[in-house]
């Protein structure tokens, strides 16, 4: 569990999510031109289907993306704000989102998807970036698309909805893509909505709402006396969730709740999940697939195994039945359906939950040593299945980070401690 993935390194641009950097700083529209060249091109110059989030810097870049695909040969369809499942689904020959997930507003991102929804390996990310200086040959075309939005919620209401009539909910669309989206799946589903992060201003997305930030949403449960509460991040892909008194559940315990629910016989995580995660699996002989942090590699795994439930304790929640990738509204729906009437808390209190301490540090451009590895794996053979720690280098921001986890708060904060004192001496 304390290996560090040499495959995010490998690359220059790419990172565990697509390419995505502070605009006019590592992200520039230059370099978005440029991954537009180089990805028409690698796809065979074919049709690029391009969203985005509601970023300010988002109609730029994507005019830039656009343009890079014209110049290799290809068409561009520009479809305007849109979830990133939603362009997964609608993928033609490449499926493009320009954004930057849940990062800040001032950062931008570059995903990209194949004809089949799928997120490039990194072997194929590696061949793009060898494509970046390739000289533009021109002869492609740009079209504009306005009916996608009403494609996609069809298609996630009709496959993951059921009747939510008596269901009071909030949702907190982030300021994001989901906004004025997500809401109108849960009325159409006959739930009464109450909305937070609805609001999109292009300099406000994923701030003080949304998944990587609960507080709002929990109080607005909390004080509206709503039967629970969904959160999605900027583009669309997690989805966190709020019971009836404001408490958070996570990815861990929503991929919990759904394999139960589900009945499948195996199911794909990652190194972060919670040990109370894979007691409660095995307790219901549910196989478990444990895979680097990242959806892709949740995917990746998902389709070797043949397995079709996984997700990460962010918020990634993937559901391959119906759909290629993590959506964070079809996870919302399928969580909807899997209380059957029972309160949320009652259903994620199947899941016992260990206490997890983690820690951020500034990598400073370096990853953790062998030294430090072989340490990590010292202690975590010392301590069995009592608890674990775990270091990696993040793959989307430029940070060491270190997780510990163990059967009580005082333990988890020791071993924290223990790992984060051995971290700060060696990165000085």
């Amino acid at each position: 569990m304390s290996s560090v993935s040499s495959r995010a390194v490998a690359r220059r641009y790419f990172g565990t999510d697509g390419v995505r950097g502070i605009v006019g700083d590592v992200l520039t529209a230059d370099l978005v031109e440029r991954l537009g060249r180089a990805a028409t091109l690698w796809s065979g110059r074919g049709r690029v289907f391009v969203g985005r989030d509601t970023r300010a810097s988002g109609p730029e870049l994507e005019e830039a993306f656009a343009a890079g695909v014209v110049s290799a040969g290809g068409s561009a369809i520009l479809a305007g704000v849109l979830p990133t499942p939603a362009v997964a689904l609608l993928a033609l020959d490449l499926g493009v989102v320009i954004s930057a997930s849940h990062n800040p507003p001032e950062f931008n991102g570059v995903k990209l998807f194949d004809r089949d929804g799928q997120k490039l390996t990194d072997e194929a990310e590696e061949e793009i970036e060898a494509l970046l200086d390739a000289p533009a040959t021109g002869g492609g075309e740009l079209d504009r698309i306005g009916v996608a939005t009403d494609s996609y919620l069809e298609h996630v209401v009709e496959r993951f909805g059921s009747d939510l009539t008596g269901l009071r909910i909030g949702v907190d669309c982030a300021n994001g893509a989901y906004s004025g989206l997500a809401p109108r799946a849960f009325e159409e589903l006959g739930a009464e909505v109450v909305t937070v992060g609805d609001e999109p201003d292009g300099t406000n997305i994923n701030l003080g709402c949304g998944a990587t930030d609960l507080r709002t949403l929990q109080q607005t449960v909390a004080r509206s006396g709503l039967d629970l509460g969904v959160a999605f991040d900027g583009d669309g892909d997690r989805m966190l969730a709020v019971d009836a008194d404001g408490i958070a559940v996570d990815g861990d315990q929503i991929v919990a709740i759904l394999a139960l629910h589900l009945g499948v016989d195996a199911v794909a995580v990652t190194t972060m999940t919670n040990l109370g995660f894979h007691r409660l699996m095995a307790q219901h002989d549910v196989r478990v697939v444990t895979t680097d942090v990242g959806d892709r590699y949740v995917l990746e795994a998902l389709r070797r195994e043949g397995a079709v439930l996984g997700g990460e304790q962010s918020g990634h929640v993937i559901y391959l039945r119906d759909h290629v990738t993590g959506d964070g509204l079809a996870s919302a729906l399928l969580l909807c359906r899997a209380l059957e009437g029972r309160p949320l808390a009652e259903a994620a209190a199947v899941m016992p939950k260990y206490p997890q301490v983690k820690e951020n540090f500034p990598a400073r451009g370096r990853k953790p040593s062998e030294e430090l590895l072989r340490e990590v794996d010292r202690i975590n053979a010392e301590l069995g299945d009592r608890g674990r720690v775990l270091v990696r280098r993040s793959g989307t921001e430029s940070l060491i980070r270190v997780l510990a986890e163990a059967e009580t708060e005082a333990e988890a904060e020791e071993l924290s401690a223990r790992i984060g004192a051995l971290v700060r001496r060696e990165l000085g």
